[in-house]
């Protein structure tokens, strides 16, 4: 045998032994709005680099923020492939599973800790149903709670149907949603709020406080209805044929380190959501606080909503199961605030 036959023999044998060597490269050309520097950039580039890690360079992910269109823009180039991942918020995610809505159903919960506990046990369901359309969830985040910001004060409900207020474009489940309240509504990319403002084509967004921050919008619609209108939740997500490319043996650990990355982005974003309005406030934002005439208003005309949410908004078994999973946290909330008080009186 020639020296040259005994090299590529060498070759093929350190290939078959070598962990990876003979493993194709896996290109994940992921979308996101998210701009660098911002906490959701933050955690996508900890993601990359821990699959990175795990694949020894394997798998590569290439993130592009703000600059392949919104949101629906970019899930339409992932089920075409141009994208193989997107991250994007609950304003987007229905229009891949309409079933993401029934966690972002409006004053139906209070708190992060509602929010999480319902989550928590509806995120296998709508993975499930994710999966069907040919994607992978690899983690859920948040994006915040969603507030109305406007160019008037707007204490109740009819001080909001005065004012156009901006809406997701290619969202038709939000847009009937707020329809259905009476409210003129103007869909549009949210990366035009700062234009459709200055010229005057709304006069109210609705929106994370920290978003309102980083984009501004504060400056143009400074005012701030006080009320908790919806959490705004988030998901990575991967084209499941790129996903199966990657070896059995590393999606485990990819999907741990994604989860992980995702709790702490929010834990981070509700501490920045809380910090994001005396700081807005510094800066010439009115905080609009609601009397309990006006709280009981904004409430009863959201419960009266719901029948005509169920099965248009989110489908009907989800909304059912979101709402019961919500009273059975505050039942259970309920019972254990009850107990402590009987340990105290002892």
């Amino acid at each position: 045998m020639t020296l040259r036959r005994w090299i590529a023999v060498a070759v093929l044998l350190a290939a078959a032994v070598t962990p990876g060597f003979a493993e194709q490269k896996v290109k994940i050309r992921l979308g996101t709005l998210a701009p660098e520097g911002s906490p959701w950039h933050d955690a996508l580039t900890e993601m990359k680099e821990e699959w990175r890690r795990i694949s020894g360079g394997t798998v590569e992910v290439k993130i592009y923020s703000g600059v392949l269109g919104d949101e629906a823009e970019m899930i339409r180039k992932m089920r075409i492939k141009q994208l193989q991942a997107v991250a994007v918020s609950g304003a987007a995610l229905p229009r891949i599973d309409p079933g993401v809505s029934c966690l972002q159903i409006p004053l139906l919960f209070d708190s992060y800790e509602e929010l999480d506990y319902v989550r928590d046990r509806m995120a296998p369901r709508l993975e499930a149903r994710i999966a069907e359309e040919g994607f992978v969830v690899v983690n859920w985040s948040d994006a915040g709670w969603v507030h109305f910001f406007s160019k008037r004060p707007a204490e109740t409900p009819d001080d909001l149907r005065k004012m156009k207020l901006l809406t997701s474009a290619g969202d038709p489940q939000t847009e009937k949603l707020y329809k259905d309240f009476g409210l003129q509504v103007v869909p549009l990319p949210y990366t035009e709020v700062l234009m459709a403002l200055e010229t005057g084509l709304i006069q109210a967004v609705q929106g994370p406080p920290l978003y309102a921050m980083l984009d501004q919008w504060f400056g143009l619609a400074t005012n701030m209805t006080d009320l908790r209108w919806a959490p705004l939740v988030g998901a990575t997500i991967v084209r499941k044929d790129t996903w199966e490319k990657i070896p059995p043996a590393w999606r485990e650990e990819m999907v741990a380190t994604a989860r992980s990355a995702g709790r702490r982005l929010r834990d981070k974003i509700r501490t920045l959501g809380e910090e994001a309005v005396p700081e807005m406030e510094k800066r010439g934002l009115t905080v609009v606080h609601l009397d309990e005439a006006a709280l009981k208003a904004w409430h009863t005309e959201s419960k009266g909503a719901y029948p005509k949410l169920r099965g248009v908004y989110a489908p009907a078994d989800l909304f059912d199961e979101a709402v019961r999973l919500r009273d059975e946290y505050r039942d259970t909330v309920g019972l254990n605030e009850m107990a402590a008080g009987a340990l105290s009186s002892e």
